[in-house]
């Protein structure tokens, strides 16, 4: 490893060419200068410097040497930044997982927030879907989940708080044959056509989906907003996010049907793991606990505008 004066004087020669130039850059004698390199190659027991040509140059070693050097001393700067920060309390990264249905766009103001604290804080934001959204918090893919569905789950110094409540709707395209019968609709009718569901991403546990009918067809889709589009085109039929189609409703792409066993609206939660709550999960918390913040996670954005 190079101090700081040897890697200086390294760069101050690969950039000026000249002993006396370098000194000049550094502040120092040349009898100095020259003193400090033949040093150095002791220290390497390698020739580091080229002086045969009228301009000083660093042999192929000596580039080598100062290129690794300072990859090297950025590294060390680095891990002292990151010492720093978690001393502080600050974490190392933070790893948030929110379910699919959460639009990342509405997240984006909060990165930006964040980031103006400066704190070093490596972030990582993913998404999964249903239970598998719990499952990273199980299996510690995730330090914060954000959006997740059904009760909160059995595990190790689990906590959680209510996110909201989101409302759903029971759609069907106006091309569909469901759209043409009275309302309420009943099970064994709805139960003739294809459901459109989003694929639940969990690894180890059966995978689940809501405003199915038992033996029901299925289409699963990769999200929610192509299981909007999906349904907007006839494919299938099932329950959607109201405020995230209500411009399609409007529009009467899509035609609410009354169910004779109405859906509930579904409460989503945040969660994450006792214990170990720095600075900047904690951080995360109080702004998606906000109930502005809140509110717009459930309403979400409409695909119709």
């Amino acid at each position: 490893m190079l101090t700081a004066n040897e890697l200086a004087l390294l760069e101050a020669i690969r950039d000026s060419g000249s002993l006396s130039r370098a000194a000049a850059k550094l502040g120092r004698a040349p009898s100095s200068v020259s003193h400090a390199a033949r040093q150095l190659e002791e220290r390497f027991d390698a020739l580091l410097f080229d002086r045969r040509r009228y301009r000083l140059q660093l042999t192929p070693a000596g580039h080598i040497l100062a290129e690794e050097a300072a990859r090297l001393m950025l590294d060390v700067s680095r891990l002292t930044q990151r010492v720093k920060q978690v001393a502080s309390g600050w974490e190392d990264r933070l790893h948030i997982v929110s379910d699919e249905i959460l639009e990342f766009e509405l997240m984006a103001p909060l990165i930006h927030a964040f980031d103006r604290l400066n704190s070093g804080v490596s972030l990582r934001l993913t998404h999964e879907v249903l239970g598998g959204t719990w499952e990273a918090l199980r299996e510690g893919r995730a330090d914060l989940i954000v959006g997740a569905t059904n009760e909160p789950q059995s595990m190790p110094n689990l906590q959680w708080a209510e996110l909201g409540a989101m409302e759903w709707v029971f759609a069907v395209s106006p091309r569909h044959p469901l759209a043409r019968l009275k309302p309420p609709l009943r099970q064994d009718q709805i139960k003739q056509h294809r459901a459109v569901v989003v694929a639940d991403t969990s690894r180890t546990s059966a995978a689940r989906g809501y405003g199915r009918v038992g033996g029901q067809a299925v289409l699963a889709v990769p999200s929610m907003r192509a299981k909007i589009l999906a349904q907007r085109e006839g494919l299938g039929v099932g329950w959607l996010p109201r405020h995230r189609v209500a411009s399609l409703l409007a529009r009467g792409d899509l035609v609410e049907k009354a169910i004779e066993t109405p859906r509930e609206p579904n409460l989503l939660y945040l969660a994450w793991r006792g214990g170990h709550e720095g600075r900047a999960l904690q951080w995360w918390l109080e702004q998606l606990r906000q109930p502005t913040m809140a509110a717009a996670l459930m309403r979400g954005i409409d695909v119709g505008d």
